[in-house]
């Protein structure tokens, strides 16, 4: 558990990110851990593994999580259009990450698809993952229930294999027993994962309050789904489980990272020397790299002390410094 100081440091931000719903796909990981690595499908595999690639010796890559600039989405100062342009144009970076409302319920839209594609390959910007929020619980206890939040998103595979990602995040949320919702959300993502497995989408889970910011609890979820298809999404800031529990972040992530497909970098504020404040991202990042987790990391910042562009520069200078101390 976290220390009564960190606790105290985090809480205020912890609440401030159980209001919103992201998550993360992702091309690499080579993980092992007791036997419960997660394996990629073959042709996620092909992609990452192949000796062309000129990144084949990086620990990891840089994305750009959607999220960072939810004010300014909210606000209509920009829109999902807007955002693998500034993503490549502002700040240098090719590979992005949705978020489910910003797409304005168009995501089954063919035409606003196509344009989002195009887009994209214009720019030369990867289409990473789509995060997905308010399709209703996969863990359920309620088989009716759950059974119509697998459907609901059905399209939201349906939409990331159109704009070329290979994932979706997902959340394994659910009201109940802690038993009882264990077993509702292996049920759950199960058959949404047999859904990603017919259109090669995987579905991966990001520890996202409730339940779910249990390491633990979301790793034995992650083994009874048992699916190369189906993995995590470490999110650094995301382990409060209740207004009094909060999941140490350092074991949260050692618990869930054998399984992940992607990692959200979160950021809320920076000290003098550039780093996270509250976040010790050396020790994040050894943790990562000695579970062989070789893949794509996402910038979401979250704070509100600087600009959405400043975060977004100084989370990537943040993740640019990590990566020179693995070269």
């Amino acid at each position: 558990m976290l220390s009564w100081g960190e606790t105290k440091s985090l809480e205020t931000r912890s609440m401030n990110t159980q209001n919103r719903r992201h998550f993360i796909k992702n091309i690499g990981m080579l993980a092992a851990a007791a036997g419960t690595a997660a394996v990629l499908p073959l042709d996620a595999m092909a992609s990452f593994s192949g000796t062309s690639l000129p990144w084949k010796k990086d620990f990891f890559r840089i994305s750009l999580a959607e999220w960072s600039f939810h004010k300014a989405l909210f606000g209509g100062k920009m829109t999902n259009l807007d955002f693998p342009v500034r993503a490549k144009r502002e700040f240098g970076i090719d590979i992005v990450e949705y978020v489910s409302p910003f797409f304005n319920k168009k995501e089954k839209d063919a035409s606003y698809l196509k344009e989002l594609l195009n887009i994209t390959k214009n720019e030369g910007v990867q289409n990473h993952l789509i995060m997905v929020d308010g399709e209703g619980d996969l863990g359920n206890p309620d088989e009716k229930a759950r059974l119509k939040a697998v459907e609901n998103h059905y399209k939201w595979v349906d939409a990331a294999k159109t704009l070329g990602c290979l994932t979706i995040r997902v959340n394994a949320a659910g009201q109940g027993a802690e038993e009882d919702v264990k077993k509702a959300a292996i049920d759950g993502l199960g058959r949404l994962t047999a859904y990603g497995k017919e259109n090669k989408i995987n579905i991966i889970v990001e520890n996202h309050g409730g339940y779910s910011s249990d390491g633990k609890w979301l790793s034995d979820v992650m083994k009874g789904v048992n699916s190369p298809y189906c993995g995590t999404l470490p999110d650094f800031g995301n382990f409060r489980i209740s207004q009094d529990r909060v999941y140490d972040m350092y074991q949260g992530v050692s618990d869930l990272v054998p399984f992940a497909k992607g990692i959200s970098a979160k950021t809320f504020r920076f000290n003098e020397q550039g780093g996270e404040a509250d976040i010790d991202y050396t020790k994040m990042f050894k943790i990562i790299h000695d579970a062989k987790f070789r893949g794509i990391v996402g910038i979401e910042w979250e704070g509100d002390g600087l600009s959405e562009e400043e975060g977004i520069r100084k989370t990537k200078a943040l993740l640019e410094s990590v990566l020179k101390q693995y070269q």
